[in-house]
């Protein structure tokens, strides 16, 4: 029986974005994921939380974004732990869940370079794959520089248009994607919004409503 294949994608989501989908998009096509989990933190351990909208919110933000995306699915597992958002203990939460799924950590490549600052990260490194995807203004290339010996012996950087086969998973644990990212990010639609200009494109149409109908973002 095949393995079953999902990927995590965590983050902020403050708010969910054009760019989010899109990578996702990709990231679902290349690595022939059944499924992509979209994990809102509650409190993200490395970020600033003043400007932050609540959980609540970029919880329903996620879910009004990913309405007619089959293979996208919003979890709430870091939201309905109330807790600081540690990626090793998500992990260790959802493989109880799928015990027998293979599964893929997806994050920016700028993510990516603090990675050895995270709560026990060679442990995460071991628990899953990870899918490290370019971003605006970010060599990909860099990724290879962030860790040494056999983490970056297991490092394979994909060609365009390459899938992953199953066989590839026995011999790597890092994958680097090289997309056509989207250049949109959350803290320039925050500040569109303060501004009183418009989002539209950077987000849905219906997330863009609910910004507006809850006033989030304002000064």
């Amino acid at each position: 029986m095949k393995k079953e294949r999902i990927g995590l994608f965590g983050g902020t989501f403050n708010p969910v974005h054009s760019g989010h989908l899109k990578a996702a998009e990709v990231v679902q096509k290349r690595f022939l994921l059944d499924k992509i989990l979209f994990i809102p933190s509650y409190i993200p351990p490395h970020k600033d939380t003043a400007e932050i909208a609540s959980p609540s919110h970029r919880l329903k933000m996620v879910e009004i974004a990913l309405r007619g995306f089959s293979h996208f699915i919003p979890c709430s597992i870091e939201i309905d732990a109330e807790e600081k958002s540690y990626s090793i203990i998500t992990i260790n939460r959802i493989k109880k869940l799928y015990p027998k799924s293979w599964i893929f950590f997806i994050l920016g490549v700028d993510g990516f370079l603090e990675v050895d600052t995270w709560k026990d990260y060679e442990q995460l490194l071991e628990q899953c794959f990870f899918v490290v995807i370019s971003r605006p203004g970010y060599l990909l290339d860099e990724a290879k520089k962030t860790l040494e010996g056999k983490y970056r012996e297991k490092m394979y950087k994909l060609a365009k248009s390459e899938f992953i086969k199953d066989e590839m998973l026995l011999s790597f644990r890092i994958f680097l994607l090289p997309i056509d990212a989207l250049d949109i990010a959350s803290t320039e639609i925050r500040g569109i919004i303060k501004r009183g200009d418009s989002i539209k494109d950077m987000v849905s149409e219906r997330v863009e409503d609910y910004i507006r109908e809850n006033r989030l973002y304002k000064v």
